[in-house]
């Protein structure tokens, strides 16, 4: 399994943390639950990264693979009026990676990172790495250190 700026980062931030490879399925209807099931792991615990615009300005949210952002929790979040999903193309030049494949490790631009209050009290979580079919585990305080995130409530 080849490195990815993801992993890379977590390494050089001396952060432990397991990866997890599965079957990508890209006609998934939500890829976080795909994942969950393919991995065997509890989808509360599989967070998937979502890009948004707060104010016009990009920030990240990471919440649990079956859960909806609540765009006023978001600009809330990020002490912001309104927010708005980002679009895929734009979230993918942003971030260097592909839908599907979106880590909030590694990105080409640092962003202020949100993840939902209720994932940080779980012993392990776990988000995408940065490549389509490929999660890493990792405890969510190590997380919220390497990324200089907060936790907020982010769902509807």
């Amino acid at each position: 399994m080849a490195a990815t700026r993801g992993t890379m980062m977590l390494a050089r931030a001396g952060i432990a943390f397991t990866l997890h490879p599965y079957d990508y399925d890209p006609g998934a209807e939500r890829i976080g639950m795909a994942a969950a099931e393919a991995l065997g792991l509890n989808p509360s615990f599989v967070l998937k990264t979502l890009m948004v615009e707060v104010d016009g300005r990009p920030a990240c949210c990471v919440i649990p693979s079956g859960g909806s952002l609540s765009m006023k929790r978001v600009a809330a979040a990020f002490h912001g009026r309104q927010a708005a999903m980002m679009p895929p193309p734009k979230a993918e030049k942003l971030t260097g990676y592909h839908v599907g494949g979106i880590s909030p490790f590694g990105s080409r631009r640092a962003v202020p990172v949100a993840i939902e209050v209720a994932s940080v009290t779980a012993p392990k979580v776990w988000i995408n790495a940065g490549q389509r079919g490929l999660l890493l585990g990792l405890d969510p305080s190590d997380a919220l250190r390497v990324l200089a995130a907060v936790a907020a409530p982010l769902l509807a």
